[in-house]
């Protein structure tokens, strides 16, 4: 037996396998991984990972995860590392790869809570890479409600091209150039060679940062972890001090939902909106709080974007990437800003068992002024990303408007409208619409697409061709994080479920007001009726078996995260207490 008298075996799901006679078989397995018999009866600590060899958000996550596993060590625990999958954006983007982006979301989350059930982890120390495995990861650690720490993978370094930084966003944006004749394939190949220098995610503030910031403010993740760059080599001590962070949450019997409260979700709208992050957000908050119980949904988020200054000065809708923001102070100094004007629960614990308030007060550095605005004085008075709802959109839209002038957030025009996003592509490649158009992009939705695709080529290639602010976008499917212009996601329902987007024709009149935050068609609410009753039900997809079509069966509104199952609400028994 260990002589560690710090932690209680007795009430930790981990003496399943490893105390009593009974556990002798069990025992014998973990003697033959080389684990001693202290390791055997101390608190065992899941270390997941994304890592993969599919992009370079995720190449950096196996080293990270050592020094994780020495801090969990050195608190007295047996880190245990396994691995799951990832769905990268960038690489899945514009074909029919991202299909499985939304849904490897899900996936991650039931793959590590089966993991950590099956063999009978106490505790969990998360790291993530891209995307959708930020927030998936999260929801694993809420639904199960153990001790847990986030650590993201950080962010990439950016490229640099003529004197001036340059990101994959710009890539995305030099393929419209190139097919407006306004970059020549020498210049485009220069470009993307140069663009992506290092490991790490997208370093914008697209969904990867936009998570990353989410779980300092949510309290998941110890204060500035998220900040440093992939290949610095100082995220090793922010892995060692998770691991040692989680041990004693273990000790302190701090559980996941202690620290995913509403206001800790509230917290983390607010970062959402001051920076100018992804609309993903929107999407990946309802869902982690839907594993916590918590009713929080796309209104929520949007009631809380609409009262919060934007000030942080990040792309797409700004100039700075994330090695600036870290540089700068980071996370801590967005937060301490907020708490300025009085926009942030200060009574919500933290990974490091301490409150938001009291990390704060810990903070002694002052704000730069160029990425970080002061929040008296912001870029704009309300946030960057803000919610739809109107006669299109019963159940909510979500835009982000970082960036936009405010003449430019107002848009009247024509629907173009097109079944999926190929057809929209190519009518932006063969330059097939005009200026003031309404592009409607339909059928992308979490049930009908499967999957609720991203629509970046697309946004891309017009904001490429100087089309950006002259036409809008609007799909019940998803947009990048890097996506600009004035784009409208998540509308629902969605054309799967019969919404008022499944029933528009070209040359309606949409009007889409982020000032006023509505969104409408210029129909009557008969002719939206006669319309319902003439429609002949979603299309069909090539998606008649295997995970996407499961997924489509389970998969709800993007109102409520597009969850795939009944959630904390329903649960009957608490995994740390079985």
């Amino acid at each position: 037996m260990s002589t560690n008298q710090r932690f209680d075996k007795s009430r930790l799901p981990s003496r399943h396998v490893t105390e009593g006679p009974a556990r002798a078989p069990h025992r014998s397995y973990f003697y033959a991984m080389g684990i001693s018999e202290d390791e055997i009866h101390s608190p065992w600590v899941g270390v997941a990972t994304c890592w993969n060899e599919a992009a370079p958000c995720n190449i950096a996550l196996n080293r990270q995860a050592q020094s994780v596993k020495q801090g969990v060590k050195k608190g007295g625990g047996c880190p245990r590392e396994f691995t799951t999958i990832t769905v990268t954006d960038g690489i899945a983007m514009g074909h029919e790869g991202m299909r499985s982006s939304l849904a490897s979301r899900d996936a991650i989350a039931d793959t590590v809570e089966l993991t950590m059930r099956g063999h009978c982890y106490d505790a969990l120390v998360g790291l993530a890479g891209c995307d959708k495995s930020l927030p998936g990861m999260m929801m694993a650690m809420v639904r199960l409600n153990v001790p847990s720490v986030f650590i993201y993978g950080g962010s990439i370094l950016p490229g640099k091209l003529n004197g001036k930084d340059v990101v994959v966003q710009d890539v995305f944006e030099a393929v419209g150039q190139h097919a407006a004749g306004n970059m020549s394939d020498a210049e485009l190949e220069i470009l993307e060679r140069v663009a992506c220098p290092s490991a790490g995610a997208c370093g914008g503030q697209y969904t990867a940062n936009t998570m990353a910031c989410v779980s300092e403010a949510i309290g998941l993740a110890l204060m500035n972890s998220s900040g440093a760059p992939a290949p610095y080599e100082s995220r090793d001590q922010y892995g060692l001090a998770s691991g040692e962070a989680v041990m004693n949450l273990i000790e302190k019997n701090i559980r996941a939902r202690d620290v995913v409260t509403r206001k800790a979700l509230e917290n983390a709208a607010r970062v959402v909106a001051c920076t100018g992050g992804s609309t993903n957000a929107g999407l990946h908050l309802p869902a982690i709080a839907h594993e916590a119980g918590i009713d929080f949904d796309l209104f929520d988020v949007c009631d809380i974007f609409r009262d919060t200054p934007y000030f942080v000065n990040l792309r797409p809708g700004g100039e700075y990437v994330a090695k600036d923001l870290y540089e700068v102070g980071g996370v801590p100094l967005v937060l301490r800003e907020l708490r300025k004007a009085g926009l942030v629960h200060e009574d919500c614990l933290t990974a490091s068992g301490r409150t938001m308030g009291e990390e704060l007060d810990l903070i002694t550095r002052e704000i730069d002024g160029k990425v970080i605005h002061p929040v008296e004085t912001p870029i704009t008075a309300t946030g960057g990303v803000v919610g739809l709802k109107g006669n299109l959109a019963p159940d909510g839209a979500i835009v982000k408007v970082a960036g936009m002038a405010a003449q430019d957030q107002v848009f009247t025009g024509p629907a173009l409208v097109f079944e999926c996003e190929e057809e929209a592509f190519d009518a932006v490649q063969n330059r097939q619409y005009k200026e003031g158009d309404v592009f409607v992009i339909r059928n992308e939705g979490p049930a009908g697409g499967p999957g609720m695709r991203e629509m970046l080529a697309t946004t891309a290639a017009l904001s490429g061709q100087g089309m950006g602010k002259k036409v809008a976008l609007i799909t019940d499917g998803r947009f990048s994080g890097a996506t600009r212009g004035f784009c409208v996601g998540h509308v629902g329902p969605e054309a799967a479920h019969g919404g008022p987007i499944a029933l528009l024709q070209n040359g309606d009149m949409i009007t889409i007001d982020a000032v006023k935050g509505e969104i409408s068609v210029a129909l009557s609410d008969a002719e939206l009726e006669r319309r319902k009753a003439e429609w002949k039900g979603p299309r069909r997809t090539d998606y008649e078996s295997g995970a996407l079509w499961k997924y489509a069966q389970l998969v709800g509104k993007a109102r409520f995260g597009a969850v795939t199952h009944p959630g904390a609400e329903k649960e009957t028994h608490v995994y740390m207490d079985q």
